[in-house]
């Protein structure tokens, strides 16, 4: 749920939508309901919205022994409403659309770490240089996604005809290219590691490596095509999906599992 709402925010956004629905949380002062196809898809993200925030809300109450982690994953998940209105209210403000994507990042992040301590656990053991290197992997990799959000906040589907774009489109791509060497290489060592001596965490690591070649793929091919909007929004979905894997992945060097 928390990955498929990025891909309808995101939708709202590559379709300029954002201010379809001028109202909150009706669409227009006097009608609750949408009227136009813009109108359709930016109403269509709240309630997709609404119901990921059930979702969070039953898992917190329904957790047991990770009732902070995931109360912190339904509260984050609630504070995108009213961050919503604000987005709105100030007409999609760039900074404050940046803000509302990062956040799903976030919380993102807390529930796969939610996931990942539910599960049944082996031990294993690592030496000291993997897990740090992981945290160099996961660092590079914030960098690629908060670089690749600025590109795409810069490039030609800002969020709407009437908002503008946020800072330039060149500086993002060098910062993001640069962030793609720094992660490969470190990603690539660890990797190499993990195969040598058959660690568990191979695994999370093959699905990243499959994933990032998707994304890659992807993301050369809306470049060559000058940025097509629908391709677009498959990178930013592939994005938060290859986020989930990245976290699992590190997060797993760190924390070895364990038997449950």
């Amino acid at each position: 749920m928390l990955v498929l709402i990025v891909a309808t925010g995101a939708t709202v956004r590559l379709t300029g939508s954002g201010l379809g629905c001028e109202h909150w949380p009706g669409c227009q002062p006097h009608h609750f309901e949408p009227k136009s196809f813009h109108s359709y898809i930016e109403f269509s993200n709240r309630v997709f919205a609404f119901l990921t925030i059930l979702c969070t809300l039953a898992t917190w109450i329904f957790a047991r022994g990770h009732r902070r982690l995931a109360f912190l994953v339904f509260f984050g998940t609630l504070l995108q409403a009213p961050l919503g209105a604000l987005t709105v209210h100030f007409g999609l403000n760039p900074w404050l659309v940046l803000s509302h994507f990062l956040l799903s990042l976030v919380v993102l992040t807390l529930a796969v770490i939610l996931a990942l301590d539910v599960r049944g656990r082996v031990r294993t053991r690592l030496p000291g240089w993997v897990p740090r290197v992981g945290v160099v992997v996961g660092v590079a990799g914030a960098v690629l996604v908060l670089s690749g959000t600025l590109a795409t906040a810069a490039g030609p589907h800002p969020g709407s005809t009437v908002v503008r774009r946020l800072w330039s489109f060149e500086p993002a791509v060098y910062w993001h290219v640069r962030a793609t060497a720094v992660f490969g290489i470190a990603f690539v060592a660890v990797l190499v590691w993990l195969v040598r001596n058959r660690a568990t965490q191979v695994r999370e690591a093959y699905v990243l490596l499959g994933l990032l070649a998707v994304q890659m793929a992807i993301g050369e091919t809306q470049y060559r095509t000058h940025l097509p909007w629908w391709l677009v929004l498959v990178h930013v979905t592939i994005a938060a999906t290859v986020w989930a894997a990245l976290t699992t992945f590190v997060y797993s060097l760190w924390r070895p599992r364990r038997m449950s």
